[in-house]
């Protein structure tokens, strides 16, 4: 224990004496073992922000996707509207979504945003509520208001933060009156559920000048119904389509498996592109450790002249190559972990600092300063005593 001390004293000793030169050798360290921590907080960031907007919407969420485009008909509203009736004990309320990107004006200011045009039942569905003003009405619908309903993130960018009732805005050049506004979901971030606006679905049908809705979101009375339910809108939707490839029926459940399925094979993809940068850092401190190696002769001959065993070089070289690449680890997630608060503090991107990944990036930074400083560690060890004094 007494020899490791001395050991690790004399590779700080050597670090120190050559600061530049150490800075260098572990810079594609820092930089590799940086950009593993920012590269995985973002996407396990991405991921909680996703998986916790899926979450809210609960399990008894069931959505319908109509995709095929070459049908004789396609599935309407009011048919969905009676299969619920036929199944009240499990359908709570449907709501069918017409999507679009659209641009709001508000008197000299400008705002591209999503368009979301539904019903009444949308509120009840989707659980979104309004913090003042009131949500889309059914007669909104029958008679094809131009009204909206506006996300937290519009009423600080488009209205200057300034309330909103009741004011005038044009969505695609067509004048609309505000009557809402949405509760905050995503701390009024932008291209979040905080930035979109909500009409009416007739009004929008018209607006993006498409008539048929291709996605409807069911809410269910119980959660553990859900592949009940689901079996029988199969069924439903069968007979009209003829064509199982037309739709898709699937539960927030299953989306949140696809999507962890996703983005962990994902984030270790990333993290491998990230982690190239830790072996060419590895590369570099080899290069370095066979130049002192070189630099050092004579004085490795001094060492084993004095009675250093070969061990003992060996255990030396691979400290100093060790505490070099661990300093540079420790500097890379420190890097890491402010990039990560920096931009969570900001609103450029949620990004989540993970302990695990912090653990397993020094650990291997060690294992990279073992690895890559092996063989000049060897090679010092191994050097004649005679012939290193000769060393000039």
């Amino acid at each position: 224990m007494a020899q490791f001390a001395l050991a690790f004293k004399m590779a700080i000793k050597s670090i120190l004496s050559n600061k530049l030169r150490s800075f260098l050798t572990m810079l594609g360290v820092i930089i590799g073992i940086w950009a593993v921590i920012a590269v995985v907080g973002l996407a396990q960031g991405s991921t909680k922000s996703i998986t916790d907007r899926l979450q809210r919407l609960g399990t008894n969420l069931i959505q319908i996707n109509i995709t095929g485009r070459n049908s004789n008909r396609n599935v309407t509203y009011e048919e969905l509207q009676q299969f619920a009736e036929q199944h009240q004990d499990d359908i709570e309320a449907i709501a069918p979504t017409v999507s679009s990107s659209v641009t709001l004006k508000y008197g000299t200011n400008t705002h591209d945003t999503t368009l979301v045009g539904t019903t009444a039942d949308y509120s009840t569905v989707r659980d979104v509520n309004v913090s003042s003003g009131r949500f889309i009405l059914p007669i909104d619908v029958d008679y094809r208001q131009k009204v909206a309903l506006v996300g937290t993130y519009i009423v600080k960018d488009l209205f200057n933060g300034q309330n909103p009732i009741g004011k005038k805005i044009k969505i695609n050049g067509q004048i609309f009156t505000v009557v809402g506004v949405l509760e905050e979901r995503a701390n009024s971030q932008e291209q979040s559920d905080d930035d979109q606006v909500i009409v009416p679905v007739t009004v929008a049908q018209r607006l993006t000048r498409n008539a048929i809705i291709r996605n409807f979101a069911i809410k269910i009375t119980d959660g553990n119904r859900s592949e009940a339910v689901m079996n029988y809108l199969n069924d439903f939707l069968m007979k009209i389509y003829n064509d199982s490839t037309a739709f898709r029926v699937f539960n927030t459940a299953q989306l949140l498996d696809t999507l962890n399925s996703v983005t962990q094979t994902l984030t270790l993809m990333l993290a491998g592109i990230a982690a190239i940068s830790l072996i060419v850092g590895g590369i570099g401190i080899m290069n370095i450790m066979l130049v002192s190696v070189t630099e050092r002769t004579r004085e490795i001959g001094i060492r084993k002249a004095i009675g250093a065993k070969r061990r003992n070089i060996l255990v030396q070289f691979l400290i100093e190559a060790s505490v070099v690449t661990g300093l540079g680890g420790v500097v890379g997630i420190i890097l890491g972990f402010v990039t990560i608060r920096v931009m969570s503090k900001l609103n450029i991107a949620t990004a989540i600092f993970s302990i695990p990944w912090a653990v397993l990036a020094f650990t291997i930074s060690l294992a990279i300063g073992i690895v890559f400083g092996l063989f000049p560690a060897s090679k010092a060890s191994r050097l004649n005593p005679i012939e290193a004094l000769r060393y000039e």
